[in-house]
């Protein structure tokens, strides 16, 4: 009986480990993304405010 639940017990805590990574990754992911994104529009509205004239 202690065996099975010792043998439960450790799938239950592979798989936190499981989504854990997995959550990280995906965090990763998400960071990457937002800032070559944010940089991309920095440098239009750059481009925009470079070529609007002052009356």
């Amino acid at each position: 009986m202690n065996l099975m639940r010792r043998l439960v017990q450790e799938e239950e805590g592979a798989a936190l480990v499981e989504y854990g990574l997995l959550v990280a990754l995906i965090a990763l992911v998400a960071i990457g993304a937002i800032t070559v994104t944010g940089t991309q529009v920095d440098a239009v509205f750059q481009g925009i405010a470079a070529n609007l004239v002052v009356p």
